[in-house]
């Protein structure tokens, strides 16, 4: 009753090409292979093959060529099956062979393309040419395999292939690889007339990768040409070697030039945002990926949460976390640790749990946020319960990040013995750093005998390291234990070490402006200072009482109150007062832990002044308001 239709042997193709490859008896062979799309899926690909060997086409090298060179330019290709479709080419080509090697190169062994290069080209007739050395090359440099690249560079140079642009090119990023520098800059000193904008941007990074901003500078400036990667390594090359304000200064130069950034410079951005506490400078970065129509990334989403958090606005860093459609382990644990550094311990341990439930697994940065949120809200159980989690479950060997938190969680809390005890069971050599931990929680519970031999300790261990005179002049000063104060500073002073200056930053008017102790050079200095006056009579009539236990020195109370009271931080806060509307948050940045005192005033400014201000010191943010502050007093 009806007529019989056969089913299309190629269903997800789309009907002109499922046509064209019907209708083969009347094509070329090489019309069936420019029929598929140039980026076609596995599944189309084998169904085309499955044609070419049911209408056989099978024995065309020429057409499997074809199919294996759109395998090689798959990312998802199973390797064996190119590795299967390459042997069923009776006498394969240059091409052919050289696909394959693509293949080889992009696999989990990528070595192996060495052994098809010795069995089909070396021990053949076949003719190498420049493609097959920019592969072999490739595949050494991801294996950062030095000694076999070496050996093919040999071959290149003996066959003459050298002089060829992509070859150099492939050179010199098996040598950056392999973190052979001098050879990548042979390669490109030996090859001037055969650069690209490629050539120069792969020794670029070298240079950047090897951290010699200075020489990486000059050959920027050299360029004949630059494009957006050149832009892009040299701004990520400024942040990953703490120079952050030039990264952001090369990053203006970029747009001026009317260059169009990509997803990597902004990630870059952001970050030495972040690290600086540029809040407006974030936004701005924000408003231009969203002009640019730039998609929101689990990279470029992981990034903004980190700057937000990272400049005090915590909220927006929650609200893009919950807005975005990919997350990825980082996206994770950045969230996790902006909360802890916020103080919101809680709400880190309830996100940890979301993310084991989704079905993630926690590395060892995922547990340094984890403990650190307890550190901060004064979690002890819990810091006990995930450190146990940490290694139990996990299996995760706790690296000396995790003792260092779990230490601050027990010392601060009171628990010092414990802590002392979680030391000595260590099974590596504590570091300097947490023993200076404990040694803050003896300053906080006044063990003076056992910050004393910590303190001594630490001298040994590190003499020139200034912040451990520091806390053990601190540790004597509040015992007002002067002449062991004098003592302390004295060897201090026999070590050339100075104490690190205090510094406080706040991004006002379109600048970022830094304040140091006593500052007096700033353009606005007197009304800075006027301005104190006025904030010193304020929060007097509101009750405060100087804390000086903070200074050092044994000088009257009145010398202490009058140094205590021009601390970086406060000059910040009197310039956020002048230049600020009414209402508006003022957010500072600072290197070191707040003291007691600045921390008291900030509170009483808050509620006098009717100002929300935001501190992020040397540990984590301070959300002072209405004369309270986020962490209780706890940091």
């Amino acid at each position: 009753m009806f007529a019989y239709k056969p089913k299309s042997l190629f269903p997800s193709l789309p009907k002109h090409i499922s046509n064209s490859l019907l209708s083969h008896s009347s094509s070329s062979s090489s019309s069936l292979v420019s029929a598929l799309p140039p980026r076609p899926s596995l599944r189309q690909t084998k169904q085309a093959h499955a044609h070419i060997i049911v209408s056989g086409h099978a024995a065309y090298s020429p057409l499997l060529s074809h199919l294996l060179c759109l395998l090689s330019l798959s990312p998802t290709t199973p390797f064996h099956y190119s590795l299967s479709l390459y042997h069923s080419i009776k006498y394969p080509s240059v091409f052919a062979t050289n696909n394959m090697i693509r293949c080889f190169a992009k696999s989990d062994s990528p070595l192996l393309s060495l052994l098809l290069f010795s069995s089909s080209i070396l021990r053949s007739c076949v003719k190498p040419n420049n493609h097959t050395f920019t592969f072999l090359l490739q595949a050494c440099s991801r294996a950062m395999a030095l000694t076999e690249g070496a050996q093919v560079h040999a071959v290149v140079v003996k066959l003459g292939f050298g002089g060829y642009v992509f070859v150099s090119n492939a050179l010199i990023h098996l040598y950056c690889s392999c973190s052979r520098i001098e050879c990548s800059k042979r390669v490109f000193e030996e090859n001037v007339s055969s650069r690209d904008v490629v050539t120069w941007n792969s020794m670029l990074t070298a240079f950047v990768r090897d951290e010699q901003i200075g020489v990486a500078e000059k050959l920027f400036e050299e360029m004949p040409a630059r494009d957006v990667i050149s832009w892009s390594t040299m701004i990520s090359g400024y942040v990953q070697n703490g120079r952050l304000e030039q990264g952001l200064a090369c990053f203006k130069r970029m747009r001026e030039e009317g260059i169009r950034m990509n997803e990597a410079t902004l990630v870059s951005v952001l970050s030495a945002s972040a690290q600086l506490g540029l809040l407006e400078h974030g936004r701005l970065v924000h408003s231009l990926a969203e002009s640019l129509n730039f998609p929101l990334t689990a990279c470029l989403g992981t990034a903004l949460i980190d700057m937000y958090a990272k400049c005090g606005c915590i909220e927006q860093s929650k609200l893009l976390f919950k807005n975005m459609t990919q997350r990825d382990i980082w996206t994770w644990n950045v969230m996790i640790c902006g909360l802890a550094s916020h103080g919101l311990g809680k709400e880190a341990l309830a996100l940890f749990d979301r993310f084991v439930d989704e079905g993630f697994r926690p590395a060892n940065v995922t547990f340094i946020g984890v403990l650190g949120a307890c550190s901060r809200a004064g979690l002890v159980t819990e810091g006990r319960h995930h450190f146990k989690l940490m290694t139990e479950k996990y299996g995760i060997l706790p690296e000396m990040e995790h003792y260092g938190c779990m230490v601050d969680i027990l010392g601060r809390a009171g628990f010092v013995d414990e802590a002392v005890e979680l030391i000595e069971k260590m099974t590596v050599s504590p570091d300097p750093v947490l023993w200076a931990t404990l040694l803050g929680a003896c300053k906080i519970h006044g063990s003076i005998e056992l910050g004393e031999k910590i303190g001594n300790k630490l001298l040994e261990l590190d003499p020139t390291h200034d912040g451990h005179y520091v806390q053990l002049a601190n540790i004597y000063a509040k015992a007002r234990k002067w002449e062991d104060v004098v003592r302390v500073r004295r060897l201090m002073a026999e070590q050339n070490t100075n104490k690190a200056a205090g510094w406080s930053l706040i991004e006002a008017q379109g600048k970022v402006h830094k304040f140091v102790a006593g500052d007096r050079e700033h353009e606005r200095s007197l009304e800075i200072h006027k301005m104190l006056e006025t904030i010193g009579t304020r929060i007097a009539e509101a009750g405060y009482s100087p804390n000086v236990t903070s200074v050092l020195h044994d000088i009257g109370e009145e010398e202490k109150e009058n140094v205590i009271k021009e601390h970086s931080e406060r000059l910040a806060m009197a310039f956020g007062l002048l230049v600020t509307e009414a209402g508006e948050c003022i957010r500072i940045m600072k290197n070191l832990r707040v003291c007691e005192d600045c921390h008291e005033v900030s509170k009483i400014i808050s509620k006098v002044f009717e100002r929300e201000i935001i501190v992020r010191d040397g540990s984590r943010f301070h959300h002072f308001k209405d004369g309270k502050c986020s962490c209780l007093d706890y940091w």
